[in-house]
């Protein structure tokens, strides 16, 4: 690992460059990858910072592929990364939560050996109010032998992940990302427009101060879950109670809870026996974050980065965060199997 000095300033182009200096086999295309990704990053910080002033703020009157209301700002973080990715010859197809299917690369552009999935705007739908936003991306390498990416090639189990991350847009906007060598936090100076190296090698707690959850599907939840919650909250046991923290922006609450400790719960219930969060484009991204910080990730019966995906827009309970809770929560489930998902 490349040490540098509290004083030193160092940009994200930079830390790229002495860690592929690291891997002599390195081509340096996943360097570009993380390179097209802050730029994007940046043009959506930009909007974002200004989404109380400019004609951008509001829905639109279309819907995704989720049947959500689309954000005018989820429409140009999507644009954004697109634009941003699409003619650089490193990827050969891409995926978006916003897309039904699979992106190509436009005729005329080299196509790479990499995929990039991607979570636009998480969180969106609390832009009104200005509660931190987010960006989440993963890269797969490319498995089929066509030129072009192919579904095979998006489904994927997450430990094939080669790099993944996100972006925050908060009060100071930070993107984090790994490629399996540690986790790497990056802040953006708006005064020079790079990002800088604020947080390096990452390492959440081992056992967390918060618990992430929204409370008011309680009623729906099934009895693991509710015994679960008791456990966390120090009424089940003998284990230190954690603070509730709930923004309801999912990549707000990991960061909260990386930096701190804690765990994220978005778990099945009877309204949403599957899940909600989307496999491919915020589970396993932020999982693998997660494990590289020493953390875990689960949907509460197995390793998330084990799941094997069927569908583009897969939808999972979730489990992230500091290592004891989460694996709380897989013994908690364990012990009920019974009862899971009833």
């Amino acid at each position: 690992m490349v040490q540098h000095t509290a004083t030193s300033v160092v940009t994200i182009e930079r830390f790229i460059i002495e860690q592929e200096r690291l891997h002599p086999e390195a081509t340096g295309e996943l360097s570009g990858i993380l390179y097209d990704m802050a730029l994007a990053a940046k043009m959506i910080a930009n909007k974002v910072r200004l989404s109380g002033l400019a004609d951008i703020l509001g829905a639109t009157e279309n819907a995704n592929v989720q049947g959500e209301i689309q954000q005018k700002l989820d429409v140009f973080a999507n644009n954004a990364i697109i634009k941003a990715m699409d003619h650089g010859g490193r990827l050969c197809a891409m995926a978006s939560e916003e897309e039904p299917g699979i992106i190509p690369i436009p005729e005329g552009f080299r196509c790479g050996k990499y995929c990039l999935l991607f979570d636009p705007l998480d969180g969106s739908s609390n832009i009104d109010v200005n509660v931190p936003v987010g960006t989440i991306f993963s890269v797969v390498q490319k498995i089929t032998r066509g030129r072009a990416g192919e579904m095979e090639d998006m489904l994927q189990p997450g430990r094939r992940q080669v790099a993944s991350g996100y972006v925050i847009y908060g009060s100071s906007t930070m993107l984090v990302y790994t490629t399996g060598q540690g986790v790497h936090g990056f802040t953006l100076d708006p005064s020079i427009g790079e990002f800088l190296l604020s947080h390096p090698n990452i390492r959440i707690p081992d056992e967390g101060r918060y618990l992430s959850v929204n409370d008011s599907y309680e009623a729906n939840w099934d009895e693991p879950t509710k015994l679960l919650m008791r456990k966390y909250r120090g009424l089940e046991g003998e284990r230190k109670p954690l603070s509730v923290r709930y923004v309801g922006s999912l990549v707000a609450d990991f960061h909260r809870n990386l930096l701190g400790g804690g765990v994220f719960c978005y778990p099945w219930n009877r309204k949403m026996p599957i899940g909600k969060l989307r496999l491919l484009y915020e589970a396993n991204p932020l999982a693998f974050v997660c494990e590289q910080a020493g953390g875990g990730a689960s949907d509460g019966t197995h390793r998330m980065l084990d799941i094997m995906p069927t569908e583009l827009h897969q939808r999972v309970p979730l489990f992230i965060g500091s290592k004891r809770d989460v694996d709380l929560a897989i013994q908690t489930y364990a012990g009920h199997s019974e009862l899971v998902g009833a």
